[in-house]
Parts: structure tokens; C-alpha cells; sequence
């Protein structure tokens, strides 16, 4: 329950430091869905998702590169090897890994039971994160982690019942197959896998934050840049914009810094945190823009996240 600076342990919940900042990332998280949908036209993006993911890496990149030179100016005189820059390539072509299979998925299960599942991610993270950077959890702190991924299946399956009427119309049903479950599987397991391992990188170099960030956002623009010239689009590269869009590409930046932050001097485990209490601000978000009803489920997903939070970090 403490985060490192420095070699010297601090409570993770300091709120002077960490409150305003965790509380950011989960307003940014929360908001990036509902951002989505006014976006839309006609009920579908205008917008190429390319061409907005280097926007948001390359701006990333930039926003690392002031930072570097106003704060750490005097790390730019370190002599930097390729032994510090590769590791870096292996997260962003995890990600890339992921994003295709995510395609070949769509055809092997619905949306509702991608979105359902796909909550195994929490445990693999954590297993991941267990076995990789040697944290033992206690047998409560496995019973909170348990909680927060039944909370993400609720989540989940409050949207997904949102929709059913919707879905009958299309004649969409539930359906899984065996290679989906597997592909999903494999799905989550990378998914932690990149997680922590850029956590892993980003603590034992003994490197700036801002400096790690330019390696790994390179990578990301490399990567991103070359999926949208293969995959082509009859779009231009802004076509579509509008101030919605604008305001996703800001938003997903200080959420890429933040998360870089949080990786660097906490943990996994706290950002896990965030993304479930961002379910939260989802849902009341969607209530006040798209005129949507909160169902039981949503309180049942708060309750499940505030007993979540309680026994992680509070039970003695």
C-alpha cells in the first residue's frame, strides 16, 4: 500500500500529492467513452481512430520532450545506449498485438460478451504483476481484486442490457466460440503482460520519467504510423474532426502522461483502481448527457468498488 520516490516509501493515498492527480485520471477515463459518443454521426465516428492515436502518441512525445528539457535539463548530457531504448519497442508492439486480435475477436463472440470477459484483464494484471515484480498479496487483497473485476462484469453487463433491444433489432445474439474464448484469453494476458511490463522498465532504469516517456511514445508513433499507412483509409487525416475530437485528443494525452506517472512511482494495482472508479463517472456522465437511467447494477458496481478500495488498502 505505499508507492516509491526516491527509495523511500509514502503512503500511496498522500492526497496533498496523489488525490488530485488519481482524481483527474479517473474523470479523464470516465469521460473518454461518453466523448465518443458525441462524436458520432449518424451513429458512427466521422473520424479515421488512426490518425487520432498518432495525434494523440505524437503529442504525448512532444509534451514528454518540453518537459525533459524545462526539468531535467542536465539528464540530456547522459549518454543514452540502445540497451535503454529497446525495451521499449516490446509494449507498443504488444499493444499492436492486441489491437488486431481485438478485430479477428469481433467475429468469433458479440460486443456484450468481449465486453463482459474481457474483465479478466484485472486478473491477469495482477497475477502479472505479482510474479513479475514480486508482490505477494495477502489472501483480502485477492478477495478486493476479486470484487473489482465482479464490479467490471457488472459494469459491463448494466451497458450491455442497455442495448438488448437494440441488438434484437439487428438480429444480433450472444454467441462465443472456442478459438474467441482462446483468442480472448490470450487477449487479456497481453494485456497485463504490456502493462507490467512498461511498469517494470520504467522503474529499474534509472532514468527521468520524461526521458522514458520520448522512448516509449516513439515507438508508439513508429507503430501507429505504420498500421495507418498498411490498413489505408479514403479519409484524410483530419476529416472528421470536430471540438469532441479535439477534446478526446487532450484528454487522452495528460491520461497517457498521468498513467506513465503512476507506473513510474505506484503501481498497476492503482491504476486498476482508476479505471474501475472511471465506470462510475461513465455511467453519471451518460445520465446527464444521453438522458440514460441508472439501474441497480450501477450502485451494485459502486458498492463492489468502495468494498474493493476498503479491503485493499484499509484492512489490517
Amino acid at each position: 500500500n505505499s508507492v516509491t520516490n526516491g527509495g523511500q516509501y509514502i503512503p500511496i493515498f498522500t492526497w496533498v500529492s496523489w488525490g488530485p492527480l488519481l482524481f483527474l485520471m479517473v474523470l479523464i477515463c470516465g469521460s473518454h467513452a461518453p466523448l465518443i459518443t458525441l462524436c458520432k454521426v449518424n451513429g458512427k465516428i466521422p473520424f479515421n481512430p488512426s490518425s487520432c492515436v498518432i495525434l494523440i502518441e505524437l503529442l504525448k512525445f512532444l509534451v514528454s520532450l518540453v518537459l525533459l528539457v524545462i526539468q531535467d535539463a542536465q539528464s540530456l548530457r547522459k549518454t543514452v545506449s540502445r540497451h535503454h531504448v529497446a525495451p521499449y519497442a516490446v509494449p507498443a508492439v504488444l499493444y499492436a498485438f492486441n489491437n488486431n486480435v481485438m478485430v479477428y475477436m469481433q467475429e468469433q463472440m458479440d460486443p456484450s460478451t468481449f465486453q463482459i470477459l474481457s474483465n479478466l484483464k484485472i486478473a491477469s494484471t495482477a497475477v502479472l504483476y505479482s510474479a513479475f515484480l514480486q508482490k505477494r498479496f495477502t489472501k483480502v487483497q485477492w478477495v478486493a481484486l476479486g470484487l473489482l473485476m465482479l464490479a467490471g462484469a457488472c459494469h459491463s453487463f448494466s451497458c450491455t442490457s442497455r442495448d438488448k433491444e437494440g441488438e434484437a433489432e439487428e438480429g444480433m445474439r450472444l454467441h462465443l466460440t472456442a478459438p474467441g474464448l482462446l483468442f480472448l484469453l490470450v487477449y487479456c494476458l497481453v494485456s497485463g503482460l504490456a502493462a507490467v511490463y512498461t511498469e517494470v522498465i520504467l522503474k529499474t532504469q534509472r532514468l527521468p520519467l520524461n526521458l522514458q516517456n520520448l522512448f516509449l511514445y516513439l515507438f508508439g508513433i513508429f507503430i501507429n504510423c505504420g498500421s495507418y499507412l498498411v490498413t489505408g483509409s479514403n479519409q484524410s487525416f483530419f476529416e472528421g474532426y470536430s471540438v469532441w475530437v479535439v477534446m478526446i485528443v487532450i484528454t487522452q494525452v495528460w491520461n497517457g502522461l498521468l498513467t506513465s506517472l503512476v507506473m513510474k512511482h505506484s503501481c498497476n494495482i492503482t491504476r486498476l483502481f482508476v479505471i474501475s472508479c472511471s465506470m462510475l463517472v461513465n455511467a453519471v456522465l451518460s445520465v446527464l448527457l444521453f438522458d440514460l437511467q441508472l439501474t441497480p447494477l450501477f450502485f451494485l458496481t459502486a458498492a463492489l468498488i468502495a468494498g474493493a478500495i476498503c479491503l485493499y488498502y484499509y484492512h489490517k
